[in-house]
């Protein structure tokens, strides 16, 4: 009565990764929920659709509301049959027919919205897979137009619109701070029995050539909000509102407030996850695992030395 210990391979099932990009726009979000159109509940639906039952998605990353992604990773367990039937029977490992029967699934659900949500890709999982718990980390990027960038409205559904002058190297010395391992509950909306220690491995800001700034933010993991928290206090010290260190004495602090702003969602795209080499799929999904369990005891020994 233990199978749900067991790996989807020794219950004779095939995990399947899905890659996905889409437009979120027009939905509540990648997760599910009741009477709001949704990523996840668009790609169940065409799931249900092709499997005629219903199945459940594992995400790597759940985006917020308005959110677009690139390099969005899920993954569905089949039965052996069903993993047949949706490849078409194609013996090769990397078929194409899973992704086009997914897709076309996908447009009786999403309707007028076809096209809004796309699997890149659909094959087998190596074992051990796991698309939340053997990730490495997520990468996201962030588009910001400010008073010295040139307004393109063909790109405006993807860049933040700022009024204000933007100092990208203030920007910059304040987000180094932050990097490596740290408590970000200040730049969090917490969930229940969960932890919001994190390593940031990238946060950095640079103005290309067309005058936009681009934000790179990589982590082993996010938490609810972070990433739009984190830019919201990063465009208070580039305008000159907050000081360099502004970022870090909130972090120690672990302050939520009215200072505490939301960058909006629409530029905020989902851009990559990365994940070991086959043979360490499984121990770093364990691992990943055991260090998300809720926080009820002593805190990371590397908090305690400091270390972000």
């Amino acid at each position: 009565m233990q199978n749900h210990h067991l790996s989807p391979q020794e219950r004779g099932l095939v995990r399947v990764r899905l890659d996905i990009a889409y437009d979120g726009a027009p939905f509540s979000g990648w997760a599910v929920q009741p009477g709001r159109l949704t990523v996840q509940g668009a790609l169940e639906e065409a799931l249900a659709l092709v499997l005629r039952r219903p199945a459940r998605l594992s995400v790597a990353g759940r985006t917020d509301t308005g959110v677009h992604a690139r390099g969005q990773v899920a993954h569905v367990d089949l039965t052996q049959q069903e993993w047949q039937a949706l490849n078409r029977g194609h013996a090769a490992e990397h078929s194409p027919a899973p992704q086009r029967r997914l897709n076309g699934a996908l447009g009786p659900v999403l309707r007028d919205l076809h096209g809004a949500v796309q699997v890149l890709h659909a094959q087998r999982a190596p074992e051990g897979f796991d698309a939340r718990f053997s990730a490495l980390w997520r990468r996201y990027s962030y588009r910001i137009a400010d008073a010295h960038s040139p307004r393109d409205p063909l790109l405006r559904a993807h860049t933040l619109w700022f009024n204000d002058s933007l100092d990208v190297e203030r920007m910059n010395a304040a987000a180094a701070q932050l990097l490596g391992l740290g408590d970000f509950k200040a730049f969090a909306k917490p969930r229940e029995g969960s932890t919001t220690v994190r390593t940031l491995q990238h946060f950095d800001f640079s103005r290309g050539s067309d005058g936009v700034i681009k934000l790179n933010i990589q982590a082993d993991a996010f938490c609810h909000n972070m990433v739009r928290a984190l830019t919201g206090a990063a465009l208070r010290v580039g305008r000159g509102v907050e000081g360099e260190s502004w970022l870090r004495e909130r972090q120690l602090a672990g302050v939520r407030d009215a200072k505490s702003v939301l960058a909006s969602a629409h530029p905020l795209i989902f851009e990559q996850v990365a994940y070991p080499a086959d043979a360490q799929l499984g121990e770093r999904a364990q691992l990943t695992r055991a260090r998300r369990l809720p926080e009820n005891k002593a805190p990371h020994p590397a908090l305690t030395r400091g270390v972000g």
